[in-house]
């Protein structure tokens, strides 16, 4: 890092006077207990905070120790869950809830190595853990944090590059305030959010444009590189939103990895209405799927009463749903499947997918 001599402990001060005038107000940051802590960050992956926040207290409400956590159901966390996205946070969450009652007598662990052993926790997580709930000295670096110190060094390129990010690492290593360094992780990360910004920073709000050399360069716009998009893969489905006469419709339960792949992972393994990959004609083919899976040749003629497409993104797919209602007086059958209110599906530990499907069967026009 570039800072030397005076000017480190200048930056640092300036920064932690804007951090306590500036920080918002967030339920994590008001505990120093590393259960919540823990739990705030693997919800913050990928997540806007905005959205975070219910979930986060919802959450706590009903599992609000490690062992509460680790005891319940995993329908039950995979519930609260639901709505969130990138369910695998909440059953590594779980996993690492029983590892931590088992093999670290319910408390967080406190060095960095056990840290890491656990289910979904990688350095970043760690050290924003521990840094935070247990003051250790670790420098957190997500991606708020590699633009701040990017720009501030005026490195060009992707910063998650190999050497790249390794050497922003080490900027982070070298800021970092020992004497506090959750307030510190919190504060660099904080700036990276609200001010350094990746389009548009605010400068000249910005505690630490004096030693921004990306400011000083005219680079702000070009720091750090924007990194090239995967071009998404479209994929098609068509599902059948099955309706009996009191309202009632029915989900399947997630697929195992050798039957449904292509379809179950696409609805996070979590409860589902029933759906198939789409080859080339969505109502043909969801009619045979249909048949063949309950067994009834009823459903071979059966009404399929087109929807609303839905539309929806799974990381690089881009996902258009065929969906149909089916009315029938009797819900089908199949192995393991649950009849369930069509407006009440929260109570089931759904995917953001089927909650789209299920609003494109509830909306104004589709009386059940």
């Amino acid at each position: 890092m570039k800072l030397r001599g005076q000017d480190l402990p200048r930056f640092r001060r300036k920064l932690q006077e804007w951090f306590s005038g500036q920080r918002r107000d967030l339920p994590w940051r008001r505990t120093k207990d590393p259960y919540r802590i823990w739990i705030s960050e693997i919800m913050l992956q990928q997540t806007r905070v905005a959205a975070v926040i219910p979930y986060y207290e919802s959450f706590l409400e009903r599992f609000p120790d490690v062992r509460a956590l680790a005891s319940a159901p995993q329908e039950e966390v995979l519930r609260l869950w639901s709505g969130l996205g990138y369910y695998t946070r909440a059953r590594n969450l779980q996993r690492a809830a029983r590892e931590i009652v088992e093999r670290h007598g319910g408390e967080f662990p406190r060095n960095l190595e056990d840290a890491l052993a656990l289910p979904g926790i990688g350095r970043y997580s760690a050290a924003a853990i521990l840094s935070i709930a247990y003051e250790e000295p670790l420098a957190v670096l997500d991606g708020n944090v590699a633009r701040v110190l990017a720009r501030i060094e005026a490195i060009r390129g992707d910063p998650r590059e190999s050497a790249r990010w390794k050497r922003l690492q080490q900027a982070a290593d070298a800021l970092l305030d020992g004497r506090a360094p959750g307030a510190w992780n919190q504060t660099v990360m904080e700036l990276g959010a609200t001010v350094c910004t990746p389009r548009a920073p605010v400068c000249l709000l910005c505690p630490a444009a004096k030693w921004c050399r990306a400011r000083q360069l005219g680079l702000t716009d070009v720091i750090p590189e924007k990194r090239c998009k995967r071009k998404p893969i479209q994929l098609l489905l068509a599902a059948a939103v099955f309706t009996d006469r009191n309202g009632r419709t029915l989900l399947v339960p997630p697929r195992d990895a050798t039957a449904g792949e292509e379809v179950s992972p696409l609805f996070s393994r979590m409860w589902q209405f029933p759906a198939v990959h789409v080859r080339r004609d969505a109502k043909p083919e969801l009619r045979r799927y249909l048949a063949e899976e309950f067994g009834t040749a009823a459903l071979k003629t059966a009404e399929l009463e087109a929807l609303e497409p839905v539309r929806h993104g799974v990381t690089f797919r881009a996902i258009t749903i065929s969906a149909f209602r089916v009315r029938v007086p009797r819900l089908p059958r199949s192995a393991g499947s649950r009849s369930i209110e069509l407006g009440n599906l929260t109570k089931l530990p759904v995917s953001n997918l089927t909650r789209k499907i299920a609003r494109a069967a509830t909306a104004p026009g589709r009386p059940g």
